[in-house]
């Protein structure tokens, strides 16, 4: 296990964005950490309300975004307009190219989410977009597939081999982790203990194949599992 600590992660204040950076990303920039196996970015962001990100373009990634507080309005060149609350997983094919815009109406309260970046299988496919909503009872307690190669159980479908399991743990709570290859484990919130170490927000481990993984609630929190080829 080689744990990531959340204060160790990049960071960048633009005022109306605050952002930490899991793996190197923009003028944030570690040779030790750029990315891991396909896994290339885990932005945790928090954005003022009336504030967002402009149109602006992708080219020949899978971005999955997070929303941990809040609400974003996504709008794309595909026609696609969704709001995105907690508990939804979203999913956005660049390939070719795509255009799109993220932005929190809200002025009072802060969108607090993940941006996550993987890169893909397959280069210069058409865009697309998915969007799904996960309730609690479907991951609390257990791990919840909610994206896929293959769109398995009802997760949203990903042009690479990853698996990506959601989960919240109470205190005291804790379950059998599914088969993994190599995997990338990213404490969201809450405190865990896993494999004996504590894990706060933001903190993060990487496992080898066939590495095991205990984890067990100490304060209840919600843990993403990236199961990687």
């Amino acid at each position: 296990m080689i744990i990531r600590r959340a204060n160790e992660r990049g960071y960048a204040d633009h005022g109306w964005l605050r952002s930490y950076h899991t793996f190197s990303f923009a003028n944030y920039v570690d040779p030790k950490h750029m990315g891991f196996r396909a896994l290339r970015v885990i932005n945790e962001d928090r954005v003022t309300g009336g504030h967002g990100f402009g149109a602006h373009s992708h080219r020949n990634m899978e971005i999955i975004s997070y929303v941990l507080e809040g609400e974003m309005e996504h709008k794309d060149n595909m026609g696609n307009g969704e709001v995105m609350r907690p508990g939804d997983v979203q999913r956005m094919s660049a390939g070719t190219g795509v255009q799109h815009s993220e932005f929190n109406h809200s002025e009072q309260s802060d969108l607090h989410f993940l941006q996550i970046w993987i890169e893909p299988k397959q280069l210069g496919i058409a865009p697309s977009y998915e969007q799904k909503a996960f309730p609690p009872a479907e991951r609390q307690g257990k791990w919840r597939l909610v994206a896929s190669e293959e769109g398995r159980d009802g997760s949203v479908g990903i042009n690479q081999d990853v698996n990506l399991y959601a989960g919240l743990f109470a205190a005291g709570e804790n379950t059998t982790t599914p088969p993994t290859r190599h995997a990338w484990l990213h404490v969201v919130n809450g405190t865990m203990e896993i494999n004996g170490e504590t894990f706060g927000a933001g903190d993060a481990a990487a496992f080898q194949p066939e590495e095991m993984i205990t984890l067990t609630g100490k304060e209840a929190g919600e843990v993403l599992l990236f199961d990687l080829a």
